[in-house]
């Protein structure tokens, strides 16, 4: 379950990164998508749950 979290985590860093043309007119919210699911992910580590 972990390396699977990992996994989709390392693609949605990848993916919000507005490098791509058509991706620089999205602004921070790929960003701050990416943010809320890392805090939560973070909160549910530190609970042990995952």
């Amino acid at each position: 379950m972990g390396t699977i979290l990992i996994v989709i985590l390392i693609l949605l860093l990848i993916g919000g990164l507005p490098v791509f043309p058509h991706s620089k007119s999205w602004g921070y919210g790929p960003s701050g998508v990416i943010g809320v699911v890392l805090v939560a992910l973070l909160v549910l580590l530190l609970l042990g749950r995952i």
